[in-house]
């Protein structure tokens, strides 16, 4: 078991971007409008020009939760990362062009923290990860760590894009673009524990990020996020 403070969070999907924003969708349970943007005017236009969908995503959530406070290490998560570029990439391969090499320098599955630790002038610890559909758990199992080591605060940010449609057939658990931000610090808020999924019970419908967001509105106290042989299980404190 882990046991942190969430010190904030952020959350964007098309349409959804403030806290009045999510807690209309916790009621309504509706489906984001799939077209909207995040709001990246923060950076310079050279800059904005670089960043993917992705990136655009995780920019929008984790830099107001860095902004104005000491560099701090970044814990990135995807299950499916940057699938948009990739498959481009794959595309050209199969006609025989040459492959750009900002485009792959850009596809590989950490590029977003590069790109976050060069426009922030941030050198602190970063790590990718690409687990499975519970993912956004070992990201916190990571930030976990980070804290012990004696880090004072840990940005964990997950993100999923909208799949290409060629990939609608293997990828079924990113009914919409989303990212979600939490900033971290030491404490006894939260707790996160681990246990065999023995009922076993099914994963929820929607990504287990976003469960943690409806989590903080309601709020609830304890919530369950099975995968496979796994069941993670979150526990508010207070």
């Amino acid at each position: 078991m882990i046991q942190f403070d969430i010190d904030q969070w952020s959350a964007w999907a098309p349409g959804l971007s403030t806290t009045a924003d999510w807690q209309q969708w916790t009621r309504e349970e509706r489906m984001p409008d799939t077209t909207g943007q995040p709001d990246v005017a923060f950076l310079p236009a050279l800059q904005r020009r670089r960043l993917s969908p992705l990136a655009r995503m995780v920019f929008s959530v984790a830099w107001p939760l860095a902004d104005g406070r000491p560099p701090m290490p970044l814990i990135f998560v995807s299950r499916h990362g940057e699938t948009g570029r990739s498959l481009e990439l794959l595309r050209e391969l199969a006609v025989e062009q040459p492959l750009s090499p900002t485009q792959f320098s850009l596809s590989v599955h950490n590029a977003v923290i590069g790109l976050w630790s060069i426009l922030r002038q941030d050198t602190s610890e970063m790590t990718a990860i690409a687990g499975e559909r519970d993912g956004f758990e070992h990201g916190l199992l990571e930030a976990a760590a980070l804290l012990a080591e004696g880090a004072t605060e840990v940005l964990v940010v997950a993100a999923e894009e909208t799949p290409p449609e060629l990939y609608a057939p293997w990828v079924d658990d990113v009914p919409f673009p989303h990212a979600v931000a939490l900033r971290l610090k030491r404490g006894c808020d939260w707790s996160l524990s681990l246990s065999n999924n023995d009922a076993p019970l099914s994963a929820p419908p929607l990504p287990n990020a976003l469960n943690l967001v409806r989590a903080l509105i309601e709020p609830a106290s304890l919530i369950h996020h099975p995968w496979k042989k796994r069941l993670w299980t979150w526990q508010r404190n207070h």
